[in-house]
């Protein structure tokens, strides 16, 4: 089910528990919002509908993929950049990484390690800044 778009920066500060799979519905209503939306976004996190649990979804061109509990191993080649997010005004300044390798559970909660590199890894980045809380 698409969700509204949650814009209120003091829920968006708050910590996100980690999912379980009784957060499965959780999986595809952040998928079906982040379809609705993929012509003003590549990502998402579940507090941007609402719910503080550590699930992200991310566009990859034509390809959407969530990761539950998601844990950045490995990063490496620092820069700077400005990013936007739908739940936030304006663009601001963030420090995000070339390389990165990911640990998380796929849609059907199995454990899986990924390597992303350029893009793909600053929006995946950017949607685990939103389990901390960290806003743009």
């Amino acid at each position: 089910m698409v969700k509204s778009i949650v814009r209120d920066q003091f829920f968006l500060q708050q910590k996100s528990e980690p999912a379980t799979e009784a957060d499965r519905q959780v999986v595809e209503d952040l998928l079906d919002t982040l379809r609705a939306n993929q012509d003003r976004c590549v990502g998402m996190a579940a507090n941007m509908i609402g719910v503080k649990k550590r699930i992200i979804v991310v566009a990859m061109g034509p390809f959407i993929f969530p990761m539950i509990n998601p844990v950045i191993t490995k990063k490496s080649g620092e820069y700077q950049t400005e990013e936007s997010c739908l739940s936030l005004d304006g663009v601001r300044p963030c420090t995000r990484y070339n390389e990165i390798e990911v640990d998380y559970l796929d849609q059907d909660f199995k454990p899986k390690h990924g390597k992303y590199s350029g893009f793909t890894a600053q929006i995946i980045q950017h949607e685990i800044d939103h389990f901390s809380g960290i806003l743009i």
